[in-house]
């Protein structure tokens, strides 16, 4: 069975930094395509950051040059540094796999509050 987990999500100012973390049970993050997704209340999940295994990156226009995904294989998890934040930010922060989500994989998500 495989289960991902979100942590790092906090209250942040404008102009902060957080890094966020997502562990994964049951399979290998190092052999797939892994991606950050953020949701904002009343909209779908965006897949905003994706990694492949070899390790190219791929970043949605709103988070290029703000955010960094990237592998640790000792934890067997995904990364992603958030840097230069914005209120927009705002969100839940859920990883899957990339770039079509498994449905069954959605953890609980982490919380990102950016405030003005």
């Amino acid at each position: 069975q495989v289960q991902l987990v979100e942590s790092g999500g906090a209250l942040v100012q404008g102009g902060g930094s957080l890094r966020l973390s997502c562990r994964a049970y049951g399979i290998n993050v190092k052999f797939m395509q892994m991606g950050w997704y953020r949701q904002v209340p009343g909209n779908q999940r965006e897949l905003i950051a994706r990694i492949k295994p070899d390790p190219e990156t791929k970043y949605a226009d709103s988070v290029k040059d703000r955010f960094t995904i990237s592998r640790d294989a000792a934890n067997n998890a995904i990364v992603l540094d958030m840097t230069k934040l914005k209120p927009d930010d705002t969100g839940t922060y859920y990883c899957n796999v990339a770039p079509t989500p498994h449905p069954s994989y959605w953890g609980q998500g982490t919380q990102v509050t950016v405030s003005s």
